[in-house]
């Protein structure tokens, strides 16, 4: 039976389909995110086959604009040899100039071949007979850019799959530090799986300032924490120190982060229910992430807040030179800060 990821499934659903060796003649991986267009082709290359099939029926084709779409065909429509399934895993499928013409042959695909088609960096057009024909015969998955809300709960669940834990702290300087590009995202956890003690199952700041290269004092997420709390000591502390280490602390890395905060407390504003439970709901996030929301709305009202995010964007385009005049971006940002605590 087809399914598709536009009625509303998920990546894990795709997955589980494929451990229960739930096989589709078709599946078009499309989308923002390449993480998990990654996942699920890794999935397949490793659950349609074993080991010794694969010399002979695993087929992968990377696409640039010269590959002709007919030679795709060609290998889709080859039997497999001594195996049930033959595998074909097109990459790269958006370089494709005729991406189309393959409707020809998902119209009516050939039950041994399991064609993968990657397309990365966008979706296909909905309007094109290939996402309806794919519909019908198998498996359409868009696979959407993260939300920076999101990144906590996708350590956590990473790191839980792999029986490690991770302190709150710590989940929050890897996902404002790394951000939402989720491959890099992987490693840098791989890595602190790798560099944890053998006696703990917690991955805690100090591993990650050791092993990531953030310090644990003058990073990003202490400097949200020192706004959020109105220090402003600890606040102007930390700034001093990202300017004088501009390589290592770009304004460009701050003020998305500040203005992702300010924008999350201007939503907490609008929650129907202000408790901690109701502005979790509301927002989408884990509970223990609303402590910072609620201690900024007691710290900050809602004109306070609109007027910050105001000047953050003001900021970032003095940032890209727009009206800079000599100010030096240090400058810039001493003035952000003291707008925001005063």
């Amino acid at each position: 039976m087809a399914k598709t990821s536009i009625g509303g499934l998920s990546y894990k659903d795709v997955l589980a389909s494929i451990k229960r060796r739930e096989f589709v003649p078709v599946y078009l991986l499309m989308g923002e995110e390449s993480f998990y267009i990654d996942v699920i082709s890794d999935a397949l290359a490793d659950n349609v086959l074993a080991e010794e099939e694969k010399d002979f029926n695993q087929m992968l084709i990377y696409c640039t604009k010269e590959t002709d779409v007919r030679n795709i065909i060609n290998t889709a429509k080859r039997y497999p040899m001594m195996s049930e399934y033959q595998l074909v895993i097109v990459k790269e499928a958006q370089n494709l100039l005729k991406l189309d013409e393959l409707t020809e042959y998902v119209q009516n695909p050939l039950n041994s071949t399991i064609l993968v088609l990657c397309h990365k960096n966008g979706n296909v057009d909905r309007r094109k007979k290939l996402v309806a024909a794919v519909q019908r015969v198998g498996v359409v998955y868009e696979s959407q850019k993260m939300k920076d809300s999101q990144l906590p709960g996708f350590i956590t669940d990473y790191l839980s799959e792999r029986n490690v834990k991770i302190d709150n702290s710590a989940c929050m300087i890897m996902a404002e530090y790394i951000g939402s590009d989720l491959n890099r995202m992987v490693s840098e956890l791989n890595k602190l799986i790798i560099a944890m003690p053998k006696d703990t199952d917690t991955i805690t700041p100090e591993l990650v300032e050791r092993n990531i290269g953030i310090s644990k004092e003058f990073n990003n997420w202490e400097l949200k924490n020192a706004i959020v709390a109105k220090d402003v000591y600890k606040a102007n502390q930390i700034v001093a120190y990202f300017n004088s280490n501009p390589k290592a602390n770009p304004p460009f890395v701050t003020i998305p982060i500040l203005f992702n905060l300010f924008a999350s407390v201007m939503q907490a504003y609008y929650a129907p229910e202000r408790s901690k439970q109701g502005i979790a709901d509301y927002l989408g996030i884990q509970s223990w992430q609303v402590n910072e929301l609620m201690t900024a709305m007691h710290n900050y009202s809602a004109m306070k807040t609109m007027q910050i995010i105001g000047k953050l964007r003001e900021t970032d385009t003095k940032l890209k030179g727009v009206e800079k005049g000599n100010s030096s971006d240090a400058d810039i940002m001493r003035e952000l800060i003291y707008f925001i605590l005063h």
